[in-house]
């Protein structure tokens, strides 16, 4: 499957945030969207899942245009940047639910396995944010979008969450963005800049040293 956002324009009352951005992702890849704080990487997946109507827009799936939102679909899963399992949910139920077994969860992150009866809100920040971009990643889904998974995530978790989105995209269409350019360069295949509101195709990491996104010898 191919997913293509294409010629979209944003503005926020006067003011232009997106114009003319062209975005496509496809199942076997994860692309990934840098840019800096405020740029509108969140706004564009906010787009993508349909919650957020810009002036303009074109979203095709294998060159077919949706007409909808894509969450209509049914086809689409997203972590935005809040939490999304109600408070009072408790881990066990939140896995069945989203059709996702325990016990290999447990397999990846087994320091975890006393929090199944636990409510979403007794977890620590970071470990809710593993849970719930776990349960996002191996639910039924064709696309899935992670707007910064990472966050408050300590490193070895990091580590794991990147073999995890590998796995996915042999199956599914992911999108990621997040501040630690880092990981979001190392898990992706396909990498886009979001800068002055224009999406930029990055084939050659030294580009973001010329856009100055990065400083020379960061990577």
């Amino acid at each position: 499957m191919i997913l293509e956002l294409d010629n979209v324009e944003l503005y926020f009352k006067d003011k232009r945030i997106l114009n003319g951005i062209y975005l496509k992702a496809q199942t076997g890849e994860v692309t990934g969207i840098l840019g800096s704080n405020g740029c509108g990487k969140s706004c564009i997946l906010n787009i993508i899942f349909g919650t957020l109507i810009p002036k303009y827009k074109l979203i095709r799936l294998d060159s077919k245009p949706i007409l909808k939102p894509l969450y209509q679909t049914k086809l689409v899963k997203f972590l935005p940047q809040l939490p999304i399992i109600p408070n009072n949910l408790r881990l066990k139920m939140a896995f069945k639910l989203f059709q996702v077994n325990w016990d290999e969860f447990i397999s990846h992150f087994e320091s975890f396995s006393i929090y199944k009866n636990y409510k979403f809100h007794q977890l620590p920040g970071g470990e809710r944010r593993i849970v719930e971009t776990y349960l996002l990643l191996k639910s039924p889904g064709k696309i899935i979008l992670l707007d910064e998974p990472f966050l408050h995530v300590a490193p070895l978790y990091i580590e794991i969450i990147k073999k995890l989105i590998s796995e996915e995209k042999q199956r599914k269409i992911i999108i990621i963005t997040d501040h630690l350019y880092r990981d979001i360069i190392e898990a992706s295949d396909r990498l886009y800049l979001i800068k002055d509101g224009h999406s930029k195709l990055i084939t050659d990491l030294k580009t973001l040293e010329d856009f100055k996104y990065i400083s020379q010898n960061t990577l």
